[in-house]
């Protein structure tokens, strides 16, 4: 069930010039509602020329704690002011919202590999948490074009087996994700989420190979509840909006 409440930041951590992960509370210190990995929230940005709340993946929930972990990218006014935020301030969010990565035992056998790119990792830490808990093996392929873009490496290594990508060759196989290695062993299942292209060549991979895959996409969304149709997306179901019918998609359903 969606809700709309205040949280408090209670740890700030600048990563880098462009990402910054805040760890949030409820305010009023009761519980978080259940959270599925890959589905997102949205976060009212308090600013006089910012009207509409942005859209942020869920990086990670402790529940234990009763905290969420969420990676903002600066990317324009509205994150700017979130990836400025310090201990102590407050947000509201709306959430849990949208439709996450299943977490069922694939039919075959093979690795079970978590593909990400850029801020599109950010759903796959808590991800692979939850596999790990069910039972489940993840392994991370993590892209960025240099080892100082790589983000929460300590943190996905505590989980699963990371094999890295970088365009410049710092870290891991020179290269783009869908280059690496790795990708020629068996592969049960992908989970994906990424800049387009590099979505849609994992796509390509996984269809050639009949590998079962599911990617989370990032399209435009600014209310998050299906009414604004900024975020459709054209699936053999007709045109659909992301923001309620995923954002999490099998590629079965996309039109690539």
């Amino acid at each position: 069930m969606k809700e709309v409440k205040d949280f408090t930041v209670t740890a700030a951590e600048r990563i880098n010039e462009l990402y910054t992960l805040l760890r949030v509370k409820p305010t009023d210190g009761s519980m978080l509602p259940r959270i599925e990995p890959g589905q997102f929230v949205q976060v009212a940005v308090n600013a006089p020329d910012v009207f509409l709340r942005r859209p942020i993946s869920v990086n990670d929930v402790d529940v234990a704690d009763n905290s969420l972990d969420l990676l903002v990218r600066l990317a324009g006014k509205g994150t700017r002011v979130l990836t400025g935020l310090e201990t102590g301030a407050r947000l509201n969010i709306m959430l849990p919202l949208g439709h996450g990565f299943s977490l069922s035992a694939p039919s075959s056998a093979g690795r079970i590999l978590l593909i990400g790119g850029g801020v599109g990792v950010a759903p796959l830490l808590y991800l692979g948490r939850r596999l790990r808990e069910s039972g489940i093996q993840p392994e991370f392929l993590l892209g960025a074009r240099s080892e100082s873009d790589l983000l929460r490496i300590y943190d996905f290594r505590a989980i699963g087996r990371v094999h890295l990508s970088t365009e410049d060759g710092s870290a891991g196989e020179k290269g783009l994700v869908t280059q690496h290695s790795v990708l020629a062993e068996p592969i049960a299942r992908i989970y994906c989420c990424g800049p387009s292209p590099m979505m849609k060549a994992v796509a390509k991979i996984a269809a050639e190979r009949d590998i079962d895959c599911e990617i989370s996409l990032e399209n435009m969304m600014a209310c998050g509840l299906g009414a604004c149709l900024c975020c459709v997306e054209n699936t053999v179901k007709g045109n659909v909006c992301v923001c309620t019918e995923g954002p999490v998609f099998n590629i079965n359903m996309l039109n690539w």
